[in-house]
């Protein structure tokens, strides 16, 4: 059949347009030799060997020690992988000893190629134990204690790891023998101190006549008596009547009365209002309610310790050392008046703590840690009274004062203790919290006022911060918990 187009037949008998397929050439099968074991060597694998650039280096450490007879696979050295290679005149063994042949008078050579590599990428070199036959060989070893190994901290530390305080695992280390009393104090007081978690209040925040009355109303009245004594004065000079300037006095007088009267009982005032104030039902507060919780107290993560009486698991404690000033006395502080007690040292710390309310019985998260706006009403009792004849009486209170590197001189001082421990009754005023089911009681955002009481000749004071109200706990009324 001719064509202009080029046609072939099938083996079929169809004939197709096109020219016929060439046959594919099947590929030549390359049979690759098994690869040889090289045992972790570099040097044998090839490819791999070149990207660490070892063509260029040479066989060093390789070579024989000294006059060294040629080496014989069969008892003259052990090229091996794992376990000992004996034979039956030497022996190569891993674990620390090499032992030449006792005819050879040669030294033997025990290599593996397993096991660490250095920097230049040959296998590390360690000769350790025992070695006989009259010669030093040089054994690589791969076996033999590991070192220790590093916690993963990502801390980078200099010395080796026996001198920090974790051991040769990763775990504390342990020091035996006792430690010095005075100085576990101070550390322990150097934490409290510095602990985010414990509220360090170092301010005496009791009852204060200028934090009750705003400025500007204590200012007019002071303009006012003065102003009405220059005026009684001047009537009394003139007309000669006293009317006024009498008025002026009885007036100045009532209002004198009353500030003390304040300043005694001002404290107890703001204590009774807590007491009065009505107990809230947690079951029902909302979020944001501001409300007073009374129950039972329980510990948190970091329970406290008072500083003298060394009471344990406690969420607040407080240590105020007083020093009465006579005639010629030295003064507590730069306010210490003549005759009257100056506080001189403070020390109160507060944690978060759990509290479960009598109402509802559930348990609430107070937090009085991390630095919260605290107001404690706490009482505190009188631990030792100390004059300059029995100062040498109590040896614990000088290493309190040592402590706090406070002299113990010719002064009359006074120490008073409180702490509010695991199981006592506390009362708590602050606001509602809840935050994923948590049931928290946290420090207000504004400051909150009690009120007059004219009944009692009370004027208002300002509580800021949470109100934590406990009654002398010295007493065994604890609930045990």
């Amino acid at each position: 059949m001719g064509s202009r187009f080029p046609s072939h037949q099938l083996s079929s008998g169809l004939y197709v347009s096109g020219r016929p397929e060439q046959p594919k050439e099947k590929a030549p099968v390359v049979c690759s030799a098994a690869m040889p074991y090289t045992g972790g060597d570099i040097k044998k694998s090839g490819e791999l060997g070149k990207m660490f650039d070892l063509h260029a280096e040479k066989s060093r450490k390789s070579g024989p020690l000294g006059n060294q007879p040629s080496r014989n696979t069969s008892f003259g050295g052990a090229a091996s992988n794992s376990g000992p290679v004996s034979s039956a005149v030497g022996r190569s063994n891993y674990s620390g000893s090499i032992s030449s042949a006792t005819g050879t008078g040669g030294s033997a050579r025990a290599k593996s190629n397993s096991g660490p590599l250095n920097k230049h990428g040959e296998p590390t070199k360690r000769s350790s134990g025992p070695q006989s036959g009259g010669v030093t060989p040089m054994a690589r070893q791969n076996s033999g204690p590991l070192p220790p190994i590093l916690p993963t901290t990502g801390l980078i530390t200099s010395g080796p790891i026996s001198s920090g305080p974790l051991n040769s695992s990763g775990a504390p280390r342990k020091v035996s023998g006792p430690l010095d009393s005075n100085v576990s104090m101070k550390m322990r007081a150097t934490s409290f101190a510095h602990n985010q978690a414990v509220t360090n209040l170092n301010v005496e925040n009791g009852y204060s006549i200028k934090a009750s009355l705003p400025k500007p109303v204590l200012w007019a009245v002071i303009l006012l008596f003065v102003m009405g004594f220059i005026a009684g004065g001047f009537i009394l000079g003139a007309v000669h009547n006293a009317i006024l300037l009498v008025v002026v006095v009885v007036i100045f007088g009532f209002v004198a009365a009353l500030l003390i009267w304040n300043i005694c009982w001002g404290t107890r005032g703001v204590t009774g209002f807590v007491s009065r104030y009505p107990d809230a039902d947690l079951r029902t507060a909302k979020d944001g309610q501001y409300v007073k919780v009374t129950g039972v107290v329980t510990c948190g993560n970091f329970p406290l310790e008072s500083s003298f009486q060394r009471v344990p698991r406690c969420v607040y404690t407080s240590s105020c050392l007083y020093e009465y000033k006579g005639w010629d006395s030295k003064a507590a502080n730069t306010q210490h008046r003549r005759f009257t007690w100056g506080l001189r040292s403070m020390e109160r710390h507060a944690v978060d703590f759990y509290i479960s309310d009598f109402q509802s019985g559930l348990r609430a998260l107070v937090k009085t840690g991390y630095g919260a706006r605290l107001t404690p009403y706490v009482d505190e009792s009188v631990v030792i009274d100390i004059s300059p004849e029995n100062k040498d009486m109590s040896p614990e209170f000088l290493r309190w004062l040592r402590e706090r590197n406070l002299s113990s001189d010719d002064r009359v001082m006074r120490l008073k203790e409180g702490y509010i421990k695991e199981g006592s009754t506390v009362s708590v005023i602050g606001v509602v919290q809840r935050n994923d089911n948590v049931l928290m009681i946290v420090p207000p955002s504004e400051s909150f006022s009690t009120g007059c009481h004219w009944g009692k000749c009370i004027l208002p004071t300002i509580l800021d911060g949470l109100v934590l109200r406990c009654e002398d706990t010295s007493n065994s009324d604890v609930i045990p918990v």
